[in-house]
């Protein structure tokens, strides 16, 4: 199938480059591999690898670029990244047409996920004007208490399939105005847009010359890759997106090694629907985090807990929405639901949905695999499971088109239900009492990172931190004060008097 060369760099030997530091490409010394498309489960093309060699040669590059970098003024490294927004914005197609092939989404979410990397190129130039540090009262006469920011070195990212431009950027937007450098490993399953966001960067640095060019690295490769990025101690900060499993193999390696980590783990996400809701605003919105991405978000909807006196009507009215979707080939107009990533993906919802049904759950609709007028990839019918409690397959997050309906009484229960669980990522509710929202969004509510009122769990805003607790990792990209994160705290004490006062009023020595 055809690639968007306008956006990609050039072939090694017939192959994409596996390892690219700066505007240098390499082949890469791993084992070349062809990516498949979750569309057709066709490959895309010849990709390199890195071997461990290479990703001692980027970071070793990068950590050289950002002693010179650091020292570049934080407007003019927000200068960059506007440079860098402006070329996204140029090619906000073709990147998207890239993120449909790899990942599967349909063209909306696509091209809404690279406009997520421009708005983050946006709110980044602004941050990069607001690196406040504090003026803080001395207690000694004649001194000045200061607390600063400085940049922090060279950070590694380790992201996903769902999101490959989207989570990067978060990450590598904000990193380039704090002054730090990028080495990215991506996905193995989308490594052209990886490449291709590298390029938008690299294009942008070729003309500026306080730019380094090896502010940004990108090394493709598997687990081993990823493991020895995470144990290098040139990395002062290591920020993962992945399961669980992952995140918990990254903390141990970073921890040991007292580094930093920013983890974005786990979502298994739930909603809450109260006999005031607005029914119809709440379908849609149950529909969309329930089945858009193929129900591949991490902030995708998982849970869903009904008041028991609106139960049937909502599960009836679900049940032929779903009926309505259309489920094929992203790239067709009008298809809602695209493919899971791969076979595992479709062999673990199988498994869900067996594990349901034997701890009593019956299948409202869904679950089955689709040939017909289908392409060769893995498309299903999205499911729908009522529950008639919360039982332990409701406490494992299956990425999978897979809704649990539960019925509830009380709504301090339905609260209860959703936080006993051990993920913390997204929650909603939709109520139309203000004292019912209240109750969910105060102290004794959601335990999530991210709570919702009347809007459904996926879809944030890049103004906001996204992040959650607990099995989430505890992690926070994007919005408020996330830049600190790439950054060091530095406290600065000014003696501009003649004498030496000592803190606390000690006498030393008289």
């Amino acid at each position: 199938m055809p690639l968007p060369d306008a956006v990609l760099p050039s072939l090694l030997h017939g192959a994409f480059p596996g390892v690219m530091i700066g505007d240098k490409a390499i082949v890469g010394h791993g084992h070349r591999f062809e990516p498949r498309s979750p569309i057709d489960g066709q490959p895309t093309a010849q990709v390199g690898a890195a071997g461990l060699d290479d990703l001692d040669h980027a970071i070793d590059a990068a950590d050289d670029a950002h002693a010179s970098w650091r020292t570049v003024p934080a407007p003019r490294r927000g200068e960059l990244v506007r440079r860098v927004g402006d070329l996204v914005r140029r090619h906000k197609a073709e990147l998207a047409e890239l993120i449909t092939l790899e990942a599967g989404k349909i063209p909306a979410e696509s091209a809404g996920e690279v406009q997520e990397w421009i708005d983050m190129c946006d709110f980044a130039v602004g941050v990069s004007r607001q690196l406040h540090g504090l003026t803080i009262a001395s207690e000694r006469p004649e001194h000045q208490l200061l607390e600063q920011w400085r940049p922090l070195g060279a950070i590694g990212v380790i992201s996903a399939f769902n999101f490959p431009a989207a989570v990067w950027a978060w990450n590598a937007m904000l990193g380039l105005v704090c002054g730090d450098s990028i080495v990215w490993k991506p996905s193995e399953q989308t490594p052209l847009i990886a490449l291709a966001c590298h390029e938008m960067v690299r294009r942008a640095a070729a003309g500026f010359d306080e730019a380094p060019s090896a502010i940004s690295c990108v090394v493709i490769g598997g687990a081993d890759i990823g493991a020895a990025l995470a144990a290098d101690e040139r990395l002062p900060l290591i920020s993962a997106t992945g399961s669980v499993a992952m995140g918990r193999k990254v903390a141990v390696t970073v921890g040991e090694r007292l580094g930093r980590s920013l983890l974005e783990l786990g979502g298994n996400n739930a909603m809450i629907v109260t006999p005031s809701a607005d029914l119809e605003m709440a379908i849609r919105a149950i529909v969309f985090s329930a089945v858009g991405t193929c129900g591949q978000r991490c902030t995708s909807l998982r849970r869903l807990f009904v008041h028991r006196s609106i139960a049937d009507k909502l599960v009836g009215r679900l049940e032929q929405a779903y009926a309505s979707l259309s489920i094929g080939d992203p790239r067709t107009p009008g298809v809602l639901v695209g493919p899971l990533v791969n076979e595992p993906a479709y062999e673990r919802m199988q498994a869900s949905l067996r594990a349901a049904v034997a701890q009593g759950g019956k299948v409202v609709c869904g679950g089955e695999r689709l040939t017909a007028g289908a392409p060769s990839g893995v498309y299903v019918q999205p499911a729908i499971v009522r529950m008639p409690e919360q039982t332990p397959i409701l406490q494992e997050e299956t990425f999978a088109p897979l809704l649990y309906v539960v019925e509830y009484d009380e709504l301090e229960e339905a609260i209860e239900l959703q936080n006993d669980v051990p993920q913390g990522l997204s929650s909603a509710i939709f109520t139309s009492d203000v004292r019912e929202a209240g109750r969910f969004t105060g102290p004794a509510g959601s335990d999530c990172g991210i709570s919702n009122v009347n809007i459904g769990t996926s879809g944030a805003e890049i103004g906001g931190a996204f992040g959650g607790e607990k099995d989430t990792g505890g992690g926070r990209e994007s919005g408020s004060d996330s830049w600190k994160q790439y950054m060091r705290r530095a406290t600065t004490t000014i003696n501009y008097g003649s004498t030496l006062p000592l803190a606390q009023g000690i006498k030393f020595g008289e």
